[in-house]
């Protein structure tokens, strides 16, 4: 089994791009606008949505922005990421004003962040 895509939602294409582009580093594709009818039958949102992919060399990340989209406040579904240097992340995502969470774990410590929604992602170096 391989995991093809993550899916995740953004209030906004240039929140998106803040975090996927500008923090992940990752690039993105020509964003394609999913129709009403198919919207409403796979997530049940009566409206369209606009779908952007972001690709690294071994994630691709799946956006569909979704206009008022927050996620929720106590929040677990989680992508777990690993990056080359989580230091260099870190200071990226506290720059821009975005939640980072550090606990420590036995010898380790668990390193959480937040997107411009509230979306949640592990980061391992």
């Amino acid at each position: 089994m391989k995991i093809i895509h993550i899916g995740q939602a953004a209030s906004s294409e240039e929140k998106a791009d803040r975090f996927y582009i500008g923090i992940l580093g990752l690039e993105k594709s020509e964003p394609k606008t999913l129709d009403r009818k198919l919207v409403k039958a796979i997530f049940g949102i009566d409206n369209e949505l606009l779908m952007i992919h972001y690709r690294g060399q071994t994630i691709h990340y799946e956006i569909f922005v979704y206009q008022g989209y927050k996620a929720q406040d106590k929040k677990i579904e989680h992508s777990c990421i690993k990056v080359n240097d989580l230091e260099k992340i870190v200071i990226k995502c506290r720059d821009a004003g975005l939640k980072v969470t550090e606990v420590p774990k036995g010898s380790v410590v668990v390193t959480f962040i937040s997107d411009f929604d509230g979306n949640l992602f592990e980061v391992k170096e």
